[in-house]
């Protein structure tokens, strides 16, 4: 950790300079993705690193997208995806529109996965299912409406698409390269927006908001709360991450649907 003037200057600068709340993110956090960027820089100065920042456009873009949280992959944790195959199971038969919110979606695989999940069970009406991902980062959001994933050292993507009963429905492959097809696609929209900047959306009966709150500041998790509430539909779904949780406070207003999966129903 560091916490000297150096350090604070460059997160002064990012808040100057970079669409990103750098105040709402544990110092921990920020310290490990800003210090990545100035390895890849060559620089172990942090003042250095500020004038980088104040000069270069690009390294900007690059520390901007080195601060959002894109980890992410198909059907993350497929247990967490077991129950929500029957939460979308009885939120179409419930309803005539269901509107889910995928946030942050990073490149795109989460709410593709919810597409191709609805497509895939004859139990879910997809008809009436309808997909919003939203990002802070345009890069990602680019990437995401693209639909084009490949196969790396470190990322099988038929091995994630496992879930699915037929995933060559979903999806065309070309080698390692898997472009989403049009059968999912026309479920899924996606937007720019800042869950820290920019207040609710919706309302939607589905909000997925996954691994985000890990990296959050305590003093500012209750409104990032507030938002995801705000944009709940009555008895809407949150899911969080599987190492978050609802917030103590906020507990009695939740319901477990499957506590271990992190998958609540809102009073």
């Amino acid at each position: 950790m560091t916490g000297d003037a150096a350090f604070d200057g460059v997160l002064r600068q990012i808040d100057d300079s970079v669409p990103f709340e750098p105040g709402y993110y544990n110092e921990s956090y920020l310290d490990r993705r800003i210090s990545a960027r100035m390895r890849r820089r060559d620089t172990d100065s942090h003042t250095e690193y500020e004038r980088l920042l104040r000069e270069e456009k690009a390294e900007r873009q690059a520390l901007m997208d080195a601060l959002t949280i894109n980890v992410t992959e198909f059907f993350r944790n497929p247990e967490m995806w077991a129950v929500l195959r029957e939460v979308l199971i009885d939120l179409t038969e419930e309803k005539r529109r269901v509107r889910v919110w995928s946030a942050p979606c990073a490149d795109g695989r989460e709410p593709y996965s919810l597409a191709m999940l609805a497509c895939d069970d004859p139990d879910i009406n997809e008809r009436r299912v309808e997909i919003l991902g939203s990002d802070i980062s345009e890069e990602a959001l680019e990437n995401a409406r693209e639909g084009v994933y490949h196969t790396t050292r470190t990322t099988d993507i038929a091995e994630e698409l496992a879930p699915l009963s037929n995933p060559e429905r979903y999806v065309d492959r070309d080698g390692d390269s898997f472009r989403v097809r049009a059968e999912p696609r026309r479920l899924v929209e996606f937007d720019t927006h800042d869950l820290i900047r920019d207040g609710s959306r919706g309302p939607f009966e589905l909000v997925l908001c996954r691994n985000l709150l890990i990296y959050i500041d305590v003093g500012h998790k209750g409104a990032l709360f507030d938002t995801l509430e705000a944009s709940l539909a009555d008895r809407g779904v949150l899911v969080v991450g599987m190492t978050e949780s609802v917030p103590p406070d906020r507990s009695d207003e939740y319901e477990p649907i499957d506590k271990r999966r992190r998958v609540f129903r809102r009073h």
